[in-house]
């Protein structure tokens, strides 16, 4: 079966920058589920994916643009540590991922700097603005299920559970 539009795609990756080391590698657990042509997966990732079929392997090298963006310089915010999620586990220190909560959910943030009431972080994608090598590996294709096309996302191992 090809990959089309409401398609169950799973896939093996592996991830790097041009010219750089593999730094994600999911080869090590269970591959990367999605349902295709439904905004689940990198829009030039998934526009590399058409076509394919399980078994076949590509290369694809993404622009900023066709993957997480450019970075916004203005993304830089002070919020209150009460929203930080998990806060008293752990002291806060500059480049540590953490979460915040916000009106639509938690939200993954960089910590550019931490203070007594207040925390500075960056909303940006930790990669944003950075060219990615993904090495991908098809390993299977099915039809979404009627209940999957009604979530609009892939369901079971490697996709979303309920």
């Amino acid at each position: 079966m090809l990959i089309e539009k409401n398609s169950v795609v799973s896939f093996h990756y592996r991830l790097s920058e041009p010219g750089e080391a593999v730094f994600e590698d999911s080869h090590d657990g269970q591959p990367l589920v999605y349902l295709h042509g439904h905004r689940g997966m990198l829009v030039g990732l998934e526009a590399a994916l058409a076509g394919k079929q399980a078994g076949d392997t590509l290369s694809v090298t993404l622009p900023p643009e066709q993957a997480y963006g450019q970075r916004q310089d203005d993304a830089v915010q002070r919020v209150s540590l009460k929203h930080v999620v998990g806060r008293a586990a752990k002291k806060l220190k500059p480049g540590m991922a953490v979460q915040v909560n916000t009106d639509h959910g938690p939200r993954d943030v960089i910590v550019v700097k931490a203070g007594l009431k207040t925390v500075d972080v960056d909303t940006n994608h930790p990669l944003a603005g950075k060219t990615l090598v993904f090495d991908v590996e098809v390993v299977g294709v099915r039809a979404a299920t009627a209940e999957e096309l009604t979530h609009g996302h892939a369901h079971g191992a490697g996709g979303h559970q309920h």
